[in-house]
């Protein structure tokens, strides 16, 4: 393998990202991935699960084959729509037999990146994530040995599987097709990546304003870090309680930790112009719901995150950090082995 760095921002801190050039299993088929301006050149693909355009584009498929859920009628890509920033615009996503999900479905982009998955973080592996809607009975609500059959049975899949593994339809093979296609879905070079750059001119007067507010007194960087704007934690923001009682117990139906109630894996914020309704249960219609939720300090309950407290800010701070996050954060979007688009 080799190791390739480079730096980037010189208007913020300057930072310097190396990645690892990934070989497939053989020369012919290395895969060599774009890195959009803002995102960390490095991404952590498993040495199990090279990335090769074979997987990938076999992935693609398999990401919108209606055909792997029961009823034939909603694929991955019916709640991770690729022309809404890879969302539904949903609270909550319809899943088969127009089943209503739990949860609103969280956007995809540069997820590659990510340490934990689903909004508990119940998946540790892209690998494993990706199976867990084809057996979710408000999702796919298929199973795998069903899905497993009918992929066997095809023998446009079965030679697709063949080109790309050298060998059939298996669990493994179709979590890693799917995940390698999912560490293609991509969002940078957004205004916010060409600031940083040095072009003081790619963000308004107001979304600078924003920006100091974001990165200052709204505390936003508390949890919104780093490329993808999230520190892949878990926070208990009151979301969830209704006064009374937590109606979603997140993170600590996994945990059974008290600390863990009502906390939920911190979204990322690139695309957030184009990912409403917001928060995990799509309870938030606009970001000015969202800057006055935060404002207010969230909802109080027995577990709300100690980093959690009113903000006050004043109606022209509030504006301009909507105007940062409307304006800001939402780029280009690529995915696949498809040329990116705006």
């Amino acid at each position: 393998m080799k190791l390739r760095c480079r730096t980037i921002g010189r208007a913020m801190p300057v930072l310097i990202v190396c990645s690892l050039a990934v070989a497939a299993t053989t020369a012919a088929a290395q895969f060599s991935r774009h890195v959009p301006l803002g995102l960390d050149a490095f991404m952590p693909v498993p040495e199990t699960n090279p990335l090769t355009p074979a997987k990938i584009e076999l992935g693609a498929r398999l990401f919108n084959e209606r055909r792997l859920s029961a009823d034939s009628s909603v694929s991955c890509a019916t709640c991770h729509d690729r022309t809404k920033a890879f969302t539904d615009a949903r609270p909550f996503s319809i899943g088969v037999f127009a089943r209503p999900g739990r949860r609103s479905a969280p956007t995809l982009v540069n997820r590659g990146y990510g340490r934990v998955f689903f909004w508990d973080g119940r998946a540790a592996t892209l690998e494993e994530q990706v199976l867990g809607p084809i057996e979710n009975p408000n999702e796919l609500g298929n199973t795998l040995t069903n899905v497993l059959r009918f992929l066997e049975a095809d023998s446009t899949y079965a030679a697709a599987f063949n080109n790309a593994f050298g060998a059939g339809a298996d669990a493994q093979r179709l979590s890693q097709a799917l995940a390698s296609y999912v560490r293609t879905i991509s969002s940078g070079d957004a205004p916010i990546d060409r600031f940083t750059e040095g072009d003081g001119s790619a963000i308004s007067e107001r979304a600078r304003f924003g920006l100091t507010v974001f990165r200052g007194k709204g505390r936003c960087t508390t949890c919104h870090v780093g490329p993808t704007f999230s520190d892949e934690g878990f926070h208990n923001t009151g979301v969830a309680w209704n006064g009374q009682r937590f109606v979603d117990h997140g993170r600590a139906a996994l945990t059974g930790r008290a600390a863990d109630r009502g906390a939920f894996k911190t979204p990322t914020l690139r695309e957030i112009s184009r990912t409403a309704p917001y928060m995990h249960d799509g309870s938030l219609a606009t970001l000015d719901d969202v800057v006055e939720y935060y404002d207010a300090g969230g909802r109080a309950n027995p577990a709300l995150d100690p980093e959690l407290r009113p903000l006050r800010l004043r109606p022209d701070e509030k504006r301009g950090l909507t105007a940062f996050l409307l304006e800001s954060l939402s780029g280009t979007i690529g995915e696949g082995l498809r040329p990116a688009v705006k």
